[in-house]
């Protein structure tokens, strides 16, 4: 699985190929962070930080599962839901790979109908966009069945608003992983709201889990999460991405780029020239890095996470 973020040469100046908030850190999250008693282990049941979530989100603590990343819960629910029998998955036809490798590490033959883990996002990865057949794929749910809404980029939504109302998304498993939105992407942490009437499975996927998924600095990033400081920070930082967003897509046109239509603080582009191994090299020696979305099921793609003007410019000068 390709993934985004720093590689072999370390960190790339402007790294356009991950999707955090590049108004970040979060300062308060990142104090928090800071502050983080390491010389402990936290409660390996997380009872306080589950409470708190609970509270957040107006649920059971029963229904929260904590997760050491989106990527490890997916692993885990796929392995649950093979341990009960399940065979069959259905994913999004542009989606995160870790769906479909987790999968077929469990032999889940990918269908459009009839699966026992389906697999819903919005806004969807790579493409920024609602999935539009969300509620159908809810609403058609087989007796037994789990569906997972990924709402890695709800946080990060610049325009409109979840298509899901309260009573769908109690019926569905909802993942949330906060470090992109607060921009600690290093932070491992996230956890999971199982549907209303399966306290009984998440209380299986909590047994499944390895002791300790995340340790005192994950723990102080969900805390921080749901604190009225960081709110009203992601609120403001989302109406800096509008505005680079903008200006972002603007200077990509200037270039001859076909910009897909995103609702989140990222989108995909068909540029005017393939980015060719080669270009990514030479890109890649100026500090530049994009997202090639050929793994999404994109080929001739580039998936780009919004980020400041002057890393837009480094772009323009850069690809000519």
């Amino acid at each position: 699985m390709t993934h985004g973020g720093p590689d072999a040469l370390g960190a790339a100046l402007h790294d356009f190929s991950t999707n955090a908030n590049a108004c970040g850190p979060c300062p308060h999250a990142s104090r928090a962070v800071a502050q983080a008693d390491p010389v402990r282990y936290p409660d390996p049941l997380y009872t306080a930080l589950r409470e708190r979530l609970a509270a957040f989100h107006a649920v059971d603590a029963g229904r929260i599962v904590i997760a050491a990343s989106a990527s490890e819960f997916i692993s885990r629910i796929t392995m649950a839901v093979a341990r009960r029998g399940g065979r069959k998955v259905r994913v999004p036809p542009h989606a995160y790979g870790d769906y479909v490798r987790a999968a077929a590490a469990w032999h889940l033959e990918p269908v459009h109908e009839g699966a026992d883990l389906v697999w819903c996002c919005d806004p969807s990865s790579p493409l920024g966009q609602p999935q539009k057949d969300l509620g159908a794929c809810i609403d058609g749910l087989g007796d037994g069945a789990s569906c997972v809404i990924d709402l890695a980029y709800e946080p990060l939504r610049l325009e409109g608003a979840l298509s899901l109302g309260a009573e769908r998304l109690d019926a569905v498993w909802q993942l949330w992983t906060p470090n992109k939105a607060l921009g600690l992407t290093g932070v491992r942490a996230a956890y999971a709201i199982a549907p209303r009437e399966r306290q009984v499975m998440a209380a299986q996927l909590a047994a499944l889990a390895p002791s300790w998924p995340i340790g005192a600095h994950g723990v102080a990033l969900l805390d921080s999460w749901i604190l009225p400081a960081c709110r009203h920070w992601l609120a403001e930082s989302r109406a800096t991405l509008r505005a680079w967003k903008a200006a972002q897509r603007a200077v990509c046109e200037s270039m001859g780029w076909e910009c897909l239509p995103s609702v989140a603080n990222y989108f995909c582009a068909k540029p005017d020239a393939p980015y060719s191994p080669e270009r990514a090299t030479r890109l890649r020696a100026q500090g530049i890095k994009l997202r090639d979305a050929a793994s999404f099921g994109l080929p001739g793609h580039v998936r780009l996470g919004v980020l400041p003007p002057a890393s837009q410019e480094a772009l323009r000068r850069a690809w000519g």
